[in-house]
């Protein structure tokens, strides 16, 4: 089981957050691409596009923000973290 909290933020505030849960057997990868496919979906946004600074982030930290930089279309808030709550 994976837990994955989504989070927006704009100007220093939460905005919105959901917390997806994956009871699969699919590889850590891969329950990653479809916890953030499923709250992009619950967000109504764009895939964002992992760059190497927030791969690098994420396996530091099992934590990463994804900025303006990271979505090809124009968002409206600073930016979405994603963070591994339970493995």
């Amino acid at each position: 089981m994976m837990r994955i909290w989504f989070k927006i933020f704009k100007d220093n505030r939460l905005l919105k957050d959901t917390v997806i849960t994956d009871y699969s057997d699919d590889t850590r990868t891969h329950k990653i691409f479809h916890a953030l496919d499923q709250a992009c979906y619950e967000f109504d946004l764009s895939k964002p596009i992992w760059l190497d600074s927030t791969v690098a982030e994420f396996k530091r930290h099992d934590k990463a923000r994804f900025y303006q930089d990271n979505f090809v279309e124009e968002i409206e808030f600073d930016f979405l973290e994603i963070h591994v709550i339970e493995e």
